[in-house]
Formats: C-alpha cells, sequence, structure tokens
C-alpha cells in the first residue's frame, strides 16, 4: 500500500485531474473526493450535475486548450465535441495512474480545520459517511454547476415553461416551440443557433451587447490570432488591433441586429459562435432587448414590442458554491474570494482552489499550471512570499482587474496569455525563495 494521503482533491474534473498529476510528479500522495461516476467533470454528457448539452463542443481550439502534459490528437478537428473531450480527459487519468487516488460517487459536505493546521474532510459516499484528516486541501470543483436567475427577476406572471441552460440537454427539446434565449454567453448563443433549427421561431434577448467571435478568422482558429499578439503586446493594445481585425472581417454586432457592446474587445469573456451570425442575417434568430414583463405566455421587452412564446431558456450562468466550507473563510461571497495569484488564501495555510477563475481564453493550461505551483508547494520546493506581500499584490491585480473587466467578477478574472506567463514567473521566484530559506550558511 501507498503512504497515506497528505492532500484532499475537491472534484475530479479538468482541475481536479490536473492536481492529481502535479500532486503525483511532486511525490505528495493524495485522494480525490468526486461526486459523479467518472471522472471528467462538466465534460461528461448526462453526468449528474453537468452542464454539457448534446451539441456542445469547446469554445477554444483545440491546441490553446490542451495540457502541456497530455496534447490533444492531431487528426482532431480544431474544436472538438463534448464527447471528445470527456474521452481525453479519461485517457489523461489512465496515462498518469490517477484514477487509484480518485473517489467516485463521493460528495464532499464539510471541511474542518484542525488544531495544529490539519484539515479533516467529510464526504457521504455509496458505503455512508468516510472522513480523512490531510494536511492541505485542494479545491477543485468548479464552478458551472450551481445555476443562477435573473436578478432581479422580470415582472408579471409567466405561465409558460422555463428551464436553465443547465437543464439544456439537445434540440428536441426545442422541436416545434416558440423559443425564447436569455443571454450573451456561449451556451446562448449554441442554445439560440440549435433552435433556429428545430423550433417553430427563435427569439434571443440580450440586456447588453457582446463581441461574436467566429471560431476561424483568417484562415486560423481565432484564439491562435491572439495569442500571437499576446506574447508582444500589452492587452490595450491587443484589443485595439483585434477588434479592428474583428469588425473588418465581420463587421460590429449592430450590422446583425445586436446591440452594441457597452465594453470593448477582450474585457469580458469572448462569445464564439460560427452558426449565430449566419443565422441571424438569414432572419432565422430574432434578436430583442432585454425583458420588460411577463404576461402569461406574452413577454413584452424593453423597446416596446411584445411577442407569445411557449419555452423561455435562462442562459444567465452560474454561482460559485463552496457550501463545504466556512463562510467565514470565503468572505462577502465565493466569487470575490482574494486568493494570492488566485489559488492561495493568503490567510489560512492549507488551503488552495484550482480553477477558481475565468479566463479569457481556455481553462485547462491555466489549471495545469496552477497545480504545478500547488504540487510544489506542498512539496516544499516553492514558497509563497509574506503574507503583507500577498494581500499588496491582490489588492494590485485586483484594481487592475477592475479597471478592465469593471464589476462582473474581477476577482476572478484573468487574462489567458499574461496569466500563464506570470505563473510561470511565480513558480520561478517561488522555487529561489524556497531555496533561500533552506539554504544552509557557510
Amino acid at each position: 500500500m501507498g503512504a497515506p494521503p497528505s492532500v484532499a482533491v475537491i472534484g475530479a474534473g479538468a482541475a481536479g485531474l490536473a492536481t492529481l498529476k502535479a500532486l503525483a510528479d511532486a511525490g505528495v500522495p493524495a485522494v480525490c473526493f468526486e461526486a459523479g461516476d467518472r471522472v471528467g467533470g462538466l465534460w461528461v454528457f448526462g453526468s449528474p450535475g453537468s452542464p454539457a448539452y448534446r451539441t456542445l463542443h469547446l469554445n477554444t481550439s483545440r491546441r490553446r486548450t490542451e495540457f502541456v502534459d497530455h496534447p490533444m490528437p492531431a487528426h482532431w478537428p480544431d474544436y472538438p465535441d463534448h464527447t471528445r473531450v470527456a474521452g481525453w480527459l479519461a485517457d489523461y487519468a489512465d496515462r498518469f495512474g490517477l484514477h487509484e487516488a480518485v473517489r467516485l460517487r463521493h460528495t464532499v459536505d464539510r471541511v474542518v480545520p484542525e488544531v495544529g493546521g490539519r484539515w479533516t474532510v467529510h464526504a457521504d459516499g455509496p458505503g455512508g459517511p468516510v472522513s480523512v484528516t490531510v494536511a492541505a486541501v485542494v479545491v477543485a470543483n468548479g464552478h458551472n454547476r450551481v445555476p443562477t436567475s435573473p436578478v432581479p427577476p422580470p415582472p408579471g406572471t409567466c405561465t409558460v415553461r422555463q428551464l436553465h441552460s443547465h437543464a439544456y440537454r439537445g434540440p428536441e427539446q426545442l422541436a416545434g416551440r416558440r423559443v425564447l434565449v436569455v443571454g450573451g454567453g456561449n451556451s446562448a448563443m449554441d442554445i439560440a443557433v440549435d433552435a433556429s433549427y428545430a423550433a417553430a421561431r427563435t427569439l434571443l434577448s440580450l440586456r447588453r451587447g457582446v463581441w461574436v467571435v467566429p471560431k476561424h478568422l483568417l484562415g486560423r482558429p481565432s484564439d491562435t490570432l491572439n495569442g500571437a499578439l499576446a506574447r508582444r503586446l500589452p492587452w490595450r493594445l491587443r484589443q485595439r488591433i483585434s477588434q479592428t481585425v474583428l469588425t473588418a472581417t465581420v463587421g460590429p454586432p449592430t450590422r446583425y441586429g445586436l446591440p452594441a457592446p457597452a465594453h470593448g474587445f477582450l474585457q469580458d469573456h469572448p462569445t464564439l459562435s460560427d452558426g449565430l451570425l449566419s443565422r441571424l442575417t438569414h432572419g432565422e434568430i430574432e434578436v430583442r432587448p432585454g425583458i420588460a414583463g411577463f404576461d402569461g405566455d406574452r413577454v413584452t421587452f424593453t423597446d416596446g414590442r411584445a411577442d407569445e412564446v411557449d419555452l423561455v431558456i435562462w442562459c444567465t450562468g452560474y454561482r460559485v458554491d463552496l457550501p463545504f466550507l466556512d463562510p467565514a473563510l470565503l468572505g462577502d461571497r465565493p466569487d470575490a474570494l482574494r486568493l494570492y495569484r488566485h489559488v492561495f488564501h493568503p490567510d489560512v495555510p492549507g488551503l488552495a482552489f484550482v480553477g477558481l477563475m475565468q479566463s479569457t481564453g481556455a481553462a485547462f493550461p491555466l489549471v495545469e499550471a496552477q497545480a504545478r505551483l500547488v504540487a510544489a508547494q506542498l512539496a516544499g520546493t516553492y514558497a509563497l512570499p509574506d503574507p503583507a506581500r500577498q494581500h499588496a499584490e491582490i489588492r494590485a491585480e485586483l484594481r487592475a482587474a477592475t479597471d478592465r473587466w469593471g464589476d462582473r467578477r474581477p476577482a476572478m478574472r484573468v487574462d489567458f496569455d499574461a496569466y500563464l506567463a506570470q505563473l510561470a514567473r511565480e513558480l520561478d521566484e517561488g522555487a529561489r525563495r524556497a531555496a533561500a530559506t533552506t539554504r544552509v550558511p557557510a
């Protein structure tokens, strides 16, 4: 038998698996609790809690999404579907022997700090309650599992069927209906396109404008163009160049009847869709502004127009949910949690987070880099700066994020390329700090 676990990882999606792999590489024994019946997290279509739908594909390109340690097959399309991605994550677990550390169908309900800096993790599994006491806990359970509703909700009474995109599984749910899709993110655009082929009528309601990016620009996956610029230019300059290229190739959003974005490109998570602009130009999707109110099956919009609908699909996002942690550890709310490098709790040693961020690009390479940082810290080859320095860095990053993204979850926002480079530097700097503290004087 191997050594008893010294770390508990919560979640076996991409973030949790990357963490287990990094810990194994660093020689740190770990156990992982996963609520589902398979590894892969949200990419496992049909798994309890997964928001995956039948037509779901990556919205970031294969080469910008894959793990460094586990590339996606070269013959795959640029934007693989959920089945390929889920299988690829399962292959990752197979390749690096991660399955034996994962306890499937175990839901963590409490994480309790103990005297001496240790933690006890309590979970409920098929055989009943279990607990494990460890030196550290890594939270990697994702933040796309608990749907949010519009706040405040539109006035009036809606008598037609409503569902959140979390409950959407495929176009068969839309067939023959008059569908209203509410939201401007990737799920909203995917579902609106599905509806434009299956539904009797498709309306798309957006309270604010978004930049819609085709998945290919100038013959290449769109995110590879910004990636090439990111290695050379600050984001403000990249914004002007990218926005100019996008406008010159596909036109401004208003060209398609979409509201004009109030923010510049690269100041929100990109909305990528090949199908949306085409279906708009064919009149198969009709754009509406925000909802003013409901009256039975009739919805009135803020511009005074009104339509009858049969089905409302709320694509209104998710809230960060960490019910197993003491609220005192989370501050005002989990999505505003201030973490050093978006990973380490500055006031609670032994508590780290992998994947609690929103990237301008893919998540997988970022959680892989975060996991390496956590593993190095737990193995003693990376040292954190002192708490005062951590808090100063957190404040500076939050100011910069608020300047760029406003009040839309600034504590979670990261620029994909800049953050990936920052984590690499942080690993090197922390290794030097660790070496300095262990160096024996001559």
